[in-house]
């Protein structure tokens, strides 16, 4: 709960002050000090604190769903995500499950060697899962190794829009051999194998030499053809096509169609398109409403919110308690409609729906702040859609 308020004795209370500025006074060579000024409840309080690498798990939350289920957020393919993966895989089955729901939204990719051997957990020993090939590059294969832990019971993966990558590799060879069920939306499309050459001058130039394609042949990389203002404006242009938000406007007429190990139709152009598609939900999109979550306003709130109602929060012994037991969502949301109205921010007139799911989003945000992302996440997916449609497709709903 502490607030960082001076950075050797620099103050960083400022709304024009960006995250970065603020990350570079904190930042230094490993081993040097830094003398922050924290707030601690009503308590300023001085802390030297000396400066080292600080290892990032792989893992952002796992956890039993139900008697039957576990529950895998992998946030990035990190050099520690497979042995992170197989530790956390082994206490699951541990403590029962037979079906598993793996979640890559947002992961952005890491190593491929990380993609491949998670991938291969899921396979039969000697099946592709990935091939890499160019112009002028011979086709390169990365097949499954071993027999993997986990090849029978049922599987979901959740993608959206910002799974990229190694992501998309896990995804797409999951999906080509039917192991899977891909829920969510379609994936980002980053698909190239680059080699980076070294100039003179200490400059360096990365060349794009091959791309990466699924086991059926589908590239996953988005193409270059319409040129590279929209190339780079692609994900806003979902928004706007009614992709994001519209199932009918998912799949286009020049698609190339790809099929599954089993026969199912799967589509290439860019990304990995899911076996179930769940939309955007737009219902929070009002101006009052996004302007909350801008320049930090609702992070503000939650962090302020959560230390005057502290002695409240220690009661609770883990998220699902959190999750069953808190009952004041009227009282923040009182609280959040004040404190918005600071900044002219006029919540009183909310429709239902969205003031439901700034509810929503608060318990969840409060929940990370006594648990960090294992808390967020168990809570957040109680009410996240694309989540309880993984749930129905494990229980026959869809």
């Amino acid at each position: 709960g502490d607030k960082i308020i001076n950075v050797n004795d620099s103050s960083i209370v400022s709304k024009t002050l960006p995250i970065q500025d603020i990350r570079k006074l904190i930042r230094g060579k490993a081993g040097s000090n830094v003398k922050l000024s924290v707030l601690r409840g009503s308590t300023m309080k001085d802390i030297t604190i000396t400066r080292g690498s600080i290892p990032l798990p792989a893992l952002d939350a796992t956890y039993m769903v139900d008697e039957n289920t576990g529950y895998i957020k992998l946030g990035k393919f990190s050099e520690t995500a497979y042995p992170e993966f197989m530790e956390t895989l082994a206490k699951l089955k541990q403590s029962g499950m037979q079906d598993l729901i793996l979640d890559l939204r947002g992961n952005g990719g890491g190593y491929i060697t990380q993609a491949v051997n998670i991938a291969d957990e899921f396979l039969d020993e000697d099946k592709l899962i990935v091939y890499t090939q160019g112009t002028n590059i011979d086709k390169k294969n990365y097949k499954a190794s071993k027999p993997g832990e986990f090849e029978k019971g049922k599987l979901l993966v959740l993608i959206d829009e910002l799974s990229a990558s190694a992501s998309e590799i896990v995804a797409g060879a999951l999906q080509d051999w039917d192991r899977a069920t891909i829920v969510g939306r379609r994936s980002f499309g980053k698909g190239l194998v680059q080699e980076q050459y070294g100039l003179s001058d200490g400059a360096a130039i990365r060349l794009t030499v091959a791309r990466y394609y699924t086991p059926s042949g589908r590239s996953i990389q988005r193409p270059y053809n319409k040129g590279k203002k929209i190339y780079m404006e692609e994900i806003k242009e979902r928004y706007q096509n009614g992709e994001i938000i519209n199932p009918d406007s998912l799949h286009t007429s020049d698609e190339k169609v790809y099929t599954t190990n089993g026969g199912r139709k799967v589509y290439g152009g860019g990304g990995i398109t899911p076996d179930v598609y769940v939309p955007v939900d737009t219902s929070s999109f009002t101006h009052n409403v996004t302007r909350l979550y801008l320049d930090g306003r609702f992070n503000n709130f939650i962090y302020q919110y959560y230390m005057a109602n502290l002695p409240q929060f220690q009661q609770y012994k883990s998220p699902t308690d959190f999750a069953t037991q808190f009952r004041n969502t009227d009282h923040a949301w009182n609280e959040l409609v004040a404190f918005a109205l600071r900044d002219s921010i006029y919540l009183d007139k909310t429709p239902p729906s969205d003031r439901q799911a700034i509810e929503e989003r608060i318990k969840a945000f409060l929940a990370r702040l006594k648990w960090r992302t294992q808390g967020f996440y168990e809570v957040y997916n109680l009410y996240d859609p694309i989540f309880q449609k993984a749930k129905d497709v494990i229980n026959g709903k869809q």
